[in-house]
Parts: structure tokens; sequence; C-alpha cells
């Protein structure tokens, strides 16, 4: 995929090739009005799980629906990126590990995570990890944890919230996922996301065929992608 340079680091604004991410790490039930709406204890540690590189896609790509799901779900995250290898990572010394930011939507086929009782299969089909448009790097941003996000689907808000409602933040996410697996330069890290998905909404919604999905968070941009549904079914 390729993300652009932000034109605070590189005027001309070209883009760069970045490799397929080894790992992509999700941290689950981050936010406290996320946990509150679903009338969820907040986590006393953070709930991991993780997403294949398969299913990694850029800026304005589409998100295919597969043909099994009807409860297609929006997630705006932040993330962040390893820039240095690191085990057993000290908290205090955590953000020396991470690159800089780009914006995440962790799609969700809701149907199929809450039937499997874990969340891998219904969170990694293809093209279910949108991510871009610019990675910012870590000097850019003073303070990663209050930076408003917001997403809407096509003219609507559907989240408004703060990084500043995150539960476990980074430093304290960078050491505890080191202590579980080596962080590798180019690993993505997704913070966890807002009140305001589709399935604890009155009535719950669902994105289906030509929806757009916009993510914005302050200082990264605006993710845009839109949804079309899978012409393979067998």
């Amino acid at each position: 995929m390729h993300l652009k340079i932000s034109s605070k680091v590189n005027k001309r604004n070209n883009k760069v090739r970045l490799a397929t991410p080894d790992k992509i790490i999700c941290i689950g039930l981050n936010y406290k009005d996320h946990c509150e709406e679903q009338n969820r204890p907040f986590p006393e540690y953070p709930i991991l799980f993780s997403k294949f590189n398969t299913a990694v896609v850029g800026p304005d790509d589409a998100v295919i629906k597969p043909a099994i799901t009807q409860k297609l779900d929006y997630e705006g995250e932040l993330a962040f990126i390893i820039g240095k290898e690191g085990r057993h990572i000290d908290e205090k010394d955590a953000m020396e590990y991470v690159a800089g930011y780009t914006i995440f939507n962790d799609i969700s086929a809701r149907d199929i995570q809450f039937a499997d009782k874990q969340w891998l299969r219904g969170k990694t089909f293809n093209t279910f990890a949108p991510m871009g448009p610019y990675l910012v790097t870590k000097d850019e941003i003073d303070n990663p944890h209050n930076l408003y996000i917001k997403v809407k689907v096509n003219d609507s808000i559907m989240q408004d919230s703060n990084t500043s409602a995150m539960i476990h933040q980074i430093p304290y996410l960078v050491s505890f996922i080191s202590q579980v697996v080596t962080l590798k330069p180019g690993d993505v890290v997704a913070t966890g996301t807002p009140a305001g998905v589709g399935v604890f909404r009155k009535p719950p919604f669902f994105l289906k065929e030509k929806d757009t999905v916009s993510v914005e968070i302050e200082k990264l941009g605006i993710l845009r992608n839109f949804i079309k549904n899978d012409t393979v079914t067998g």
C-alpha cells in the first residue's frame, strides 16, 4: 500500500512505498465511552487480537463486503507504527520504539464475530484493515492522547470522540505487547475505537454497498474508503 508522507515532513508530498506489516495488533475495548455504550467494565489490562496483513488496503480503496455477512461495521482508530525492534520494553522507554501514527479502520463483520465467540474471523477478511492516508512522524504530534477522532458514513457523523478517552495509553500498550511478542519495524498497533459503532446504535446501523466511510483524526488527515459487495459467493 502507499502512505503519503505528511506535507510538514516532505513539502513535495511524495508517496512512499511501505512494506506490508508483519503484524497488525489491535486493542479491544480500549475507550471508556465504547465500554459504556455496551455496559461493560473497563478492562484491567489490554485485550489483544490481530488481523492478517492480507486485510490491509489504503486510502480510497474498496472495502469488500463478504456475501456471508449482513452486519458490516466500522471502527475508526488511531494506529501507531513501530520504528525499531524491541522485546520486554519498559513503559518509560516505550515511545522510543514508536515511529509515527496513522488512521486505521477496524472493519468488522459483527454477525460472524459474535457467532464465533472470538474476533479473528469476523475482523480479518481481505480489505478489513484500511489505513492511511499519511504516516505522520512522532515528532509532529505533541500528545497522541488528545486528538479528536470522527467517523462519518456518507454525510452522517457516527463517531465523535477524543483519544483522551483511551483506557490504556500508548506507552503501556507498547510495553504490554512486547512482553508477548517481539515488536519489529513496520508493525502496526491499532489502539481501539470510541463509542458510536453501528452495532450498538439504536437502532443498529450496518454498512452497505456504495457507502463511503471517512475516518478523521486531528493532525492525521482523513481516511476514506467505499463499500463494495463481493462478487464471489462460492
